[in-house]
């Protein structure tokens, strides 16, 4: 039932081509697009690229037809402006179609069926992480919908998509990914995103609990933060951006987000793009894993919905965990051989050359190619900026968050090209001095903040031990000794 998909990639112009004969082109090369991708180091907005997608048309209603009876499970949150995050763990659940969920969300007084505990007044709805594969099982045709192919990834598309779908309100607490980096389609309605960089991860309390692989939640309601008890959230820089229906959002690799809804009915697709960091990022998240679920279960072994995101159903004995563990060491060492025998063919190919003769000059600047060079594959260049009307970088906020909620205050970035066609807020494509090794003064600072109390009240929990523990930063330096340390046993 999949609409044809659109143009194909060899089809597309070259970047800032604009219109072509009354066709309508996009302004980016799927080598181009993936490019910006992998060199860009802050978060930006991708206009005219998914216009011709199947999936732009993926309102709630169409896909309510396209799933009929299909159960979904939906989170159920309060509306409320606590300054307490809603983690899943918090929250309740319902099994209802995406029919039903339509009802309720037009806020029918006498509604009946799965929500009619709700009321719509006060709760919101979030239908998240609906991973394609589960979804549209017996649909497979449809996959071809969403055409990822157009930035880069030949051959990706809904296989390897999620789906999400919500009523006003519904968001996600602020969380960083673990892994790679993010692509989000928004298709039905608005989303207000908030975002931090990586290196102010002190400044937004991380902390893994609840559990769940692959995200480290902040312990703060970064729309109504409690200063008092996190004192160094102030220092932390957020970026703001409404994305709008039909642009696609890159969040590059472990930059903290919070999302949330803000029209009636929100859908979205997003994809998260794997990265060669990843591999050491598993060793971390299984040392993570293992110590969480060791501490966890033995302070309380009946009762993991305290603690256990609703999104982890693996098994969390010991022995399980030491085998993932195991798994993702050898992992890397696979792919670490793998690219030795990169690097050795490299270097062969390079020597024969020499032999040959050819292109002297060529030989002399291939020589000072280093083995980071090699490893990496290509020699990364000073690029001019990418950014004009079709690359919208999202820019820093310069407006403190209310107290009480707002609608949109922040621009869309339509507006940005100041004189030069330079944006006054942006950030160049390499990284940013500021690293987060020099705020690691600050982790320690922020974990004594945060587990201070009256002397009558003092009292170390499991929580606070883990705390530091898989603290980030600390689970970083372990997988390093951890590796290092295997490396040498070899």
């Amino acid at each position: 039932m999949a609409a044809a998909p659109g143009a194909t990639p060899d089809s597309a112009p070259a970047a800032g081509a604009g219109e072509v004969e009354g066709e309508r082109v996009k302004p980016f090369t799927p080598e181009k697009a993936k490019e910006i991708i992998m060199s860009l180091q802050q978060p930006a907005i991708f206009c005219n690229m998914a216009f011709d997608w199947p999936a732009h048309h993926w309102t709630a209603k169409h896909l309510s037809e396209v799933l009929h009876d299909k159960q979904i499970r939906f989170r159920m949150g309060m509306k409320r402006t606590d300054t307490v995050p809603q983690f899943e763990t918090t929250c309740a659940c319902v099994e209802a179609t995406l029919e039903e969920f339509l009802t309720w969300n037009c806020n029918q007084s006498t509604i009946s069926g799965p929500f009619r505990d709700y009321d719509h007044s006060k709760f919101w709805a979030y239908a998240d992480y609906k991973y394609f594969i589960s979804l549209f099982d017996d649909k497979t045709d449809i996959f071809q919908d969403v055409i990822w192919s157009d930035f880069g990834f030949p051959g990706r598309n809904g296989r390897e998509s999620t789906l999400w779908i919500g009523s006003m309100g519904a968001h996600t607490p602020c969380h960083l990914d673990s892994y790679g980096c993010n692509l989000v389609f928004q298709v039905q309605g608005r989303k207000r995103w908030h975002l931090f960089p990586p290196e102010d991860t002190p400044f937004l309390y991380p902390t893994r609990i609840p559990y769940e692989e692959s995200s480290v939640f902040s312990k703060i309601n970064v729309v109504n933060p409690d200063l008092k008890r996190f004192p160094q959230f102030c220092k932390a820089r957020r970026y703001m951006v409404t994305l709008k229906p039909g642009q696609v959002l890159f969040v590059p690799r472990h930059w903290w987000h919070y999302v949330e809804s803000i029209d009636p009915v929100t859908v979205s697709i997003n994809s998260w793009i794997e990265l060669e960091e990843d591999h050491q990022t598993r060793v971390e998240e299984a040392i993570t894993r293992m110590l969480v679920c060791a501490l966890k279960t033995a302070e309380d072994p009946h009762n993991t919905r305290a603690w256990l995101n609703p999104t982890e159903v693996e098994e969390t004995s010991h022995e399980v965990n030491c085998c993932y563990l195991n798994r993702a060491v050898s992992a890397l060492f696979d792919y670490r051989t793998s690219k030795v025998v990169e690097i050795q063919a490299l270097r062969t190919n390079r020597d024969n050359m020499k032999k040959e003769g050819l292109n002297v000059h060529h030989h002399m600047e291939m020589e000072q190619i280093d083995d980071q060079d090699l490893l990496l594959g290509t020699i990364k260049q000073e690029a001019a900026s990418p950014f004009g009307p079709d690359l919208v970088p999202v820019i820093l906020s310069s407006e403190e968050l209310p107290s009480e909620r707002r609608g949109i205050f922040e621009g869309d970035g339509k507006d940005f090209v100041g004189k030069d066609g330079e944006h006054p807020g942006k950030l160049h494509c390499t990284k940013r001095q500021r690293m987060m090794s020099k705020n690691e003064d600050v982790v320690a600072e922020q974990i004594a903040s945060d587990s201070s109390m009256a002397p009558s009240q003092t009292f170390i929990s499991t929580d606070d031990l883990l705390d530091c523990l898989v603290n980030p930063q600390v689970t970083s330096i372990v997988a390093q000794l951890l590796i290092k340390g295997r490396s040498l046993w070899s």
